[in-house]
C-alpha cells in the first residue's frame, strides 16, 4: 500500500502481513511513516493506493473497527469522567458482557487503584492516563491491537505490567503491532521486527527471544538501508 500527502509520499508500496498470536515491532526514525501505517491499519486513514485485508476480507467496516484496539498518543478518554466510568463506557460501547466487572478487573491489572479509578481522568498524571488508555484499548479483547509508543510516560512497574498484558494478548491469539523505541521493553515479547525508512519497508524478519541490545542492533543495521 502507499499513502501520499500532496507531493509527499509517506508510504511507498509497503507489503506487510500480520499473523494471529504474533507480536511485531514496528521501528523506524521520525518521519519514516510509522504513524501513517498505524492510521491506515486502524481504518482512520485511507491508503492512496492498495488495500488492507482483515481476516478473509469479508467483514463489514463496522465489524473491522470493533475488532481493533488502539493505544496512541491521544488517550481517547474523557477528562470529566472517572477512570472507571471511561473504561465502563467503552465496554458498553463494544457490547462487552458485565461491563462494570470487566472495567474493574482491567483497571486493577493496569495498576490504577480504586481511589485513582474513581477520580476524574483530567486529574491524572501522564503515566496514569497512559494506564487508563491501555485499559480502554483492551476492554473488548481486540483481535488486532495497534500500540503506538505504548510505554511512554510509564514508570518501570508500569512498563512491566504493560509488557505482561501484551504477552497475554499475544497468547490469546491477537495480532499485535507495537511502535516503540524502547527495545528493552519488548525484548522477548516480539516475534518479528519491521523497519520503515523513508516510507519504505527496509526490513521484515523474525526475531524470536532477542534481547533489547540485539533488537537495537537489528534496527541499526536495517535503518540506513
Amino acid at each position: 500500500m502507499s499513502r501520499v500527502y500532496g507531493h509527499k509520499r509517506a508510504l511507498s508500496d509497503v507489503d506487510l502481513t500480520l499473523r494471529a498470536g504474533e507480536a511485531t515491532a514496528l521501528l523506524g526514525p521520525n518521519g519514516a511513516g510509522k504513524t501513517t501505517l498505524v492510521g491506515i491499519l486502524s481504518t482512520l486513514i485511507a491508503p492512496s493506493r492498495g488495500e488492507v485485508r482483515f481476516g478473509d476480507g469479508e467483514l463489514e467496516e463496522a465489524e473491522v473497527r470493533r475488532a481493533i484496539g488502539v493505544i496512541a498518543h491521544d488517550s481517547f478518554c474523557y477528562g470529566d469522567l472517572t477512570g472507571r466510568e471511561n473504561v465502563e463506557f467503552f465496554a458498553r460501547l463494544y457490547g462487552v458482557d458485565q461491563p462494570r466487572a470487566r472495567a474493574g478487573a482491567l483497571l486493577e491489572r493496569v495498576g490504577l487503584s480504586d481511589e485513582a479509578a474513581d477520580r476524574a481522568a483530567r486529574t491524572y498524571s501522564r503515566g496514569m492516563m497512559q494506564r487508563l488508555a491501555v485499559a480502554r484499548a483492551l476492554v473488548h479483547q481486540p483481535r488486532l491491537l495497534l500500540a503506538d509508543e505504548p510505554f511512554t510516560g510509564l514508570d518501570r512497574a508500569g512498563v512491566e505490567r504493560l509488557g505482561a498484558l501484551l504477552a497475554e494478548e499475544r497468547a490469546r491469539g491477537a495480532l499485535l503491532l507495537i511502535v516503540t523505541h524502547d527495545f528493552e521493553a519488548v525484548a522477548g515479547l516480539v516475534d518479528r521486527v519491521v523497519v520503515l525508512a523513508r516510507g519504505k519497508l527496509a526490513l521484515d524478519e523474525p526475531v524470536p527471544n532477542r534481547s533489547g541490545a540485539e533488537l537495537a542492533d537489528v534496527y541499526r543495521r536495517a535503518a540506513p538501508r
